[in-house]
């Protein structure tokens, strides 16, 4: 009897209890089952909880709201430059160098420095590309000297002539760019270059004057005419139209009669040397009255000789 429920207790057994593969097991990874061992053991009380656990939660989460709702408002670079100023950081040293036409006002003004300024929280980057907007500015190097000294060396662009639009007057580089409006006078011996695209062909006046050092300080201003030649305007009122080609060997001409002649020095109102085989001159008003009255008293008083005869 007994081995007969016995036997019927393992036929039981293997009813209730099913064989399950081993490899059919699905087993966590290792990192997931430590998790989940800790959060077991921390549901149960077999992990202790320090004191004041969550009050320190509590301000970590006001503290994480917080600093999210300043981000959020765009309120952090403000706070960083006050926290930073008050650790001994505010920047209370500027060095400037190679600024002659830039005011330092200027340059402290677009820097935002009024005493306070962080030197950690200011950018550097920005700086740079703030003070190259300003006229005067072509380069901008800026450096940061911890604990409270910035320094700011600049390189200014190169006045090289001024350059009259309609009425308005501009200062310009070498290369036609404009640099700034004209202000003063203490520019006044800059040449002068007027009308369209006289700016853009400023330079070519470097090569073209290199051979007649005599003419070029007489020269008032350089005027473009339909932007294809030039008229020079003389310290005396005199005029030179000159071609639009052959530009050196209409100046040759001219060289050469004022040498023999002194023609500039006369009282004339222009000289005309767009035509290669000749040159014209433009007398002017006073000049040309005074040769008509010449002529008229030549022509009587050859008319008189003639009736004598």
């Amino acid at each position: 009897m007994p081995a007969v429920k016995g036997s019927r207790a393992t036929v039981m057994d293997e009813r209730v209890v099913p064989v399950v593969d081993a490899s059919e097991r699905r087993v966590l990874p290792r990192p997931l089952r430590r998790v989940i061992r800790f959060c077991a053991s921390f549901a149960t009380g077999r992990i202790p909880i320090p004191n004041h656990t969550g009050t320190i939660a509590a301000l970590a989460f006001y503290a994480a709201t917080g600093l999210y709702g300043v981000s959020i408002g765009g309120h952090g670079p403000a706070l960083e430059q006050a926290a930073t100023s008050a650790a001994g950081f505010s920047i209370e040293d500027v060095k400037i160098s190679g600024n002659v036409e830039t005011s330092e006002i200027d340059i402290l003004q677009l820097l935002g420095l009024d005493g306070t300024t962080s030197l950690v929280a200011i950018n550097i980057d920005q700086a740079r590309r703030d003070l190259a907007n300003l006229p005067w500015i072509a380069d901008a190097e800026i450096r940061k000297v911890y604990p409270n000294t910035i320094e700011v060396k600049l390189k200014e662009r190169q006045a090289y002539a001024i350059w009259q639009h309609g009425t308005d007057l501009s200062l310009i580089e070498k290369s036609g760019s404009v640099i700034a409006p004209l202000r003063d006078n203490k520019f006044a011996n800059l040449p002068l270059f007027v009308g369209r695209d006289a700016e853009q062909a400023a330079i070519t006046f470097e090569t073209l004057f290199a051979g007649w050092p005599d003419l070029r300080p007489r020269v008032k201003a350089y005027v473009r005419v339909a932007g294809r030649r030039w008229d020079l305007h003389l310290d005396n009122g005199v005029i030179i139209h000159l071609p639009e080609e052959g530009v050196d060997e209409a100046l040759a001409r001219l060289a050469r009669l004022e040498s023999e002649q002194q023609v500039l020095e006369r009282d004339i109102a222009a000289v005309d040397l767009r035509l290669s085989d000749r040159m014209a001159i433009q007398l002017t008003p006073g000049a040309a009255e005074r040769r008509q009255a010449a002529v008229e008293a030549r022509d009587k008083a050859l008319k008189k000789a003639g009736q004598s005869i």
